[in-house]
């Protein structure tokens, strides 16, 4: 793995050397944008939109528009603009996990120590285990503060991203239904059913069948050959009562907890 990001974690007055390395990786498919007519490249040119001309990256940098004029900022603007949250991460305060709402977590990203901070990093690691908080803190990567908590998994440290609160959508907008009065059976049927589909959560029996589904398709096409798909059925109810189709949905045949397989009511 290649590291995105290396500085400090600084804890009280303890401080431990690091490298934050992506936790996660792309799944999807590396499709090109080609022309219909005959498959050539199509190419995203970064062109002066008053000569019409293509710029090199070399001449290209980024500006802010301030009172109609552009204010261009150099690399070491960024750093000017918080020195000290470039490279190190400060713990500012210790909270319990459960305390955050899921809603605000974001990327993810393993803690490696370096050399010299082996100590620190495990004194750091046991601290939190023991204790079951995580530490609350703020960092810029790649020009863009993040505000992020460092808590421990397994035998490491991970770091995770949080958005901050002006990020989050206000739900007021949405049109939401009003009290529809559901009946005492009907709920109890809805939890009925959700009780016969309940297993333990085990992240490894649900794969990216899409992608692979496609991956397929592209190697029969190659082949010169259509892979025959069957059409998906969709199974109704007759009946529009809801009690009825909670009924119906407990007596489907290959009913089982934990299927991915969409199904309709």
């Amino acid at each position: 793995m290649r590291a995105v990001w290396s500085g400090t974690i600084g804890f009280g007055l303890v401080n431990i050397p690091i490298k934050l390395y992506s936790a996660v990786q792309d799944s999807r498919l590396d499709l090109d944008m080609l022309d219909k007519k005959d498959h050539a490249h199509i190419k995203f040119k970064r062109v002066n939109e008053d000569t019409g001309k293509e710029v090199p990256w070399e001449q290209i940098v980024k500006g802010y528009l301030y009172n109609d004029e552009y204010v261009i900022l150099e690399d070491e603007d960024f750093q000017e603009a918080a020195p000290e949250k470039s490279k190190i991460i400060s713990i500012e305060s210790f909270v319990e996990q459960a305390e955050i709402d899921d809603i605000y977590f974001e990327t993810p990203y393993y803690i490696e120590p370096d050399k010299a901070g082996v100590k620190a990093y495990e004194l750091l690691l046991k601290t939190l285990q023991k204790t079951g908080k995580a530490g609350l803190g703020r960092f810029v990567l790649r020009t863009s503060e993040h505000l992020v908590i460092i808590r421990p998994r397994d035998n490491y440290l991970m770091l995770q991203q949080l958005r901050f609160e002006q990020e989050i959508r206000s739900p007021e907008e949405l049109t939401l239904p009003a009290d529809s009065k559901i009946s005492k059976r009907e709920l109890d049927m809805a939890v009925q059913l959700v009780e016969s589909y309940t297993t333990a959560f085990d992240i490894s029996q649900f794969k990216d069948t899409y992608h692979e589904e496609l991956l397929n398709i592209i190697k029969a096409k190659a082949s010169g050959k259509r892979r025959t798909v069957k059409k998906m059925k969709i199974v109704h109810t007759k009946s529009t009562d809801l009690f009825d189709q909670l009924k119906a949905s407990l007596g489907s045949p290959g009913r089982s907890g934990g299927s991915n397989k969409k199904r309709a009511s």
